[in-house]
């Protein structure tokens, strides 16, 4: 696993990370696609689209987020280690924590938060209008 078109740090810590979750390069089956969408003539032409297929979880991942194909292998293999991190830490992944800090921030407010917070807009709005310059009327 070399030659991804990075630096030897993220290599090695890609390496580490897929040690760490029994992720063997045997256990990958990795086939390349021609891919679709922007990247002009170099996209057409060459197979730059990558999917990997992990056997024992049976896990797959399509890359095509850069016009090189190392670079969307390297992506490829960090997105697999980062799905089957999720499935073997389950709820102390990284992945779902933002999902459910996101699903929390979708949740519709309670009665009493909505009121609060229009008691807080009426007191500004308030203040703004007491603030306005006073203006003559001619009599």
């Amino acid at each position: 696993m070399s030659g991804f078109g990075v630096s030897p740090e993220k290599e090695k810590a890609l390496s580490e990370k897929m040690l760490r979750f029994g992720i063997r390069e045997a256990d990958i089956v990795e086939k390349f696609i021609r891919s679709a969408g922007p990247g002009g003539q170099n996209v057409n032409k060459t197979s730059t689209c990558v999917y990997l297929k992990h056997l024992p979880s049976g896990i797959q991942v399509k890359c095509q987020k850069e016009r090189s194909q190392a670079l969307n292998r390297f992506i490829a293999r960090r997105i697999l280690a980062a799905k089957i991190e999720a499935v073997v830490l389950g709820e102390l992944s990284e992945e779902k924590r933002r999902i459910t800090r996101i699903r929390r921030q979708k949740r519709r407010r309670s009665r009493k938060a909505k009121l609060k917070i229009l008691e807080a807009k009426r007191r500004h709005s308030l203040k703004k209008t007491l603030r306005a310059k006073i203006r003559e009327i001619d009599l």
